[in-house]
């Protein structure tokens, strides 16, 4: 691979009549923020979007990929079927920031670097796995924070209950269709709820039965904690009537190629360990030398960074002030992220002359928590629900929220409503493809290739 540099362009200068805005991540916060910027200026600015993928990832529906009701296609949106064309994308890994000269390097997926000038610069890098010092953890778990990881996780679901169903070892048939999750946050509640369904079904049509199938999901502390009481409840509930192992009030003390031991003493024969306890910010913040607050980067309230007014930060990289909890700073969640990413582009458009600037300011409007089947809790506007008509909200809301593909997204519901789902084993996404401790959660790893480039993403608090 060539690792050539390419100089794709300065900042403003004399000659030059439009600035150059670079928005670096294209998760919830920098997609918005391109969007938002792109309506306010128009033809008046060069926006460039570097990030590692050609998609917007819809997150939240993520679980339903690893347990086979969705497509991978689905929830990843083409950023060139839904950008402006006047955006420009520049597919690659940043890695390295120069705030006093104002240019941002990055590495394309061939390995190959290149370089930008920026009048302003808008740093929506989101996060990464929050990893902690237990031994074998980075060895023996895996993530769930991107597609490479959802395919992974489906596929080895499958195989596990293919090779259980193939086993005359009744110790080893345990050990495999034994399913560990860690974290009982939005993400882990909802794999954990979605998973058992699927491998209970793979299950039954292996001939291993129902019953054969046991999950765990083990939390430090409650399920969904922090979020509204009705939806940790009725998650809680419904999780243990379908037979899931809720554990809180424990931890993970080791994890080994054959189980995992719990704080408890207790040693859980498993070949799954699925790691959700949570994110930090991506490792690029922590190279900037700038003030960070909780590991997040420390932004004003119309989201500038302090001393240096051409840069702007949200999502889950910014410590955001909130407005509603003097003090503390907004929650990690895509909610926070898309409006955050919403006035960045508003207010980087403002620092050019176009429209007014503004001060962040939310509240949350509810939640939704899709636990599969015609399960889920939702608090729309603080109205509680629960079954059906929470499932019927959580579907809709998801339908907006998404900026595409909702048509065929609706249909694959429809269908996995109607037939059974497949479970064919394709392997495309292999174990070594995704490791825990990666700083590109979004991008499948191959020994050979240099790209994504790592940077350490330590091992969290």
């Amino acid at each position: 691979m060539t690792s050539a540099e390419d100089d794709v362009g300065h900042g403003t200068t004399a000659g030059e009549a439009r600035p150059r805005v670079v928005v670096v991540g294209g998760g919830f916060a920098g997609y918005h923020a391109v969007r938002s910027l792109a309506r306010s200026l128009g033809e008046r600015a060069d926006v460039v979007l570097v990030s590692p993928t050609n998609y917007f990832l819809y997150l939240p529906l993520l679980p339903e990929v690893s347990s086979g009701v969705l497509e991978p296609r689905r929830i990843s949106v083409s950023l060139a079927a839904t950008l402006p064309r006047s955006v420009t994308h520049a597919q690659g890994e940043v890695d390295d920031v120069d705030l006093a000269g104002r240019r941002v390097r990055w590495m394309d997926p061939e390995g190959r670097h290149h370089t930008t000038g920026y009048d302003r610069l808008v740093l929506a890098v989101g996060s990464v796995h929050k990893l902690m010092p237990i031994p074998g953890l980075s060895r023996y778990a895996h993530g769930f924070r991107g597609i490479p990881e959802a395919l992974y996780l489906r596929d080895h679901l499958i195989r596990q209950i293919d090779l259980a169903a193939g086993s005359d070892d009744p110790d080893e048939r345990r050990a495999r269709c034994t399913f560990v999750v860690v974290g009982a946050g939005y993400t882990g509640t909802e794999v954990a709820a979605q998973g058992q369904l699927f491998t209970r079904d793979l299950a039954r049509m292996r001939g291993l039965g129902e019953d054969a199938v046991r999950w765990l999901l083990v939390t430090r502390g409650e399920v969904l904690a922090g979020l509204d009481r009705h939806l940790a409840r009725t998650a809680e509930r419904v999780l243990r009537e379908r037979g899931v192992e809720v554990r809180t009030g424990e931890t993970v003390a080791e994890t080994t190629a054959d189980g995992v031991r719990l704080h408890s003493g207790e040693h859980v024969p498993t070949r799954t360990i699925v790691w959700c306890v949570g994110v930090r910010p991506d490792p690029l913040i922590e190279g900037l030398g700038l003030e960070l607050a909780e590991g997040r980067l420390v932004v004003e309230q119309d989201l500038t960074v302090p001393g240096h007014p051409e840069v702007f930060a949200c999502g889950d990289a910014a410590a955001v002030p909130d407005a509603h909890r003097p003090g503390q700073y907004t929650a990690m969640t895509a909610q926070h992220a898309e409006r955050q990413g919403r006035l960045a582009g508003r207010n980087v458009a403002a620092s050019l002359g176009r429209g007014r600037r503004r001060r962040y300011r939310h509240r949350d409007l509810g939640f939704v928590v899709d636990l599969g089947g015609t399960d889920a809790a939702a608090n729309p506007l603080h109205l509680r629900l629960a079954g059906l008509p929470a499932k019927v909200v959580a579907r809709g809301y998801h339908l907006l929220s998404m900026p595409g593909n909702r048509l065929r997204t609706a249909a694959d519901w429809l269908l996995d409503a109607v037939l059974p789902r497949q479970s064919t084993q394709l392997g495309l996404v292999r174990s070594a493809s995704v490791p825990l401790d990666t700083s590109s959660p979004e991008v499948p790893h191959h020994p050979q290739m240099p790209f994504p480039p790592e940077r350490s993403s330590g091992t969290g608090g």
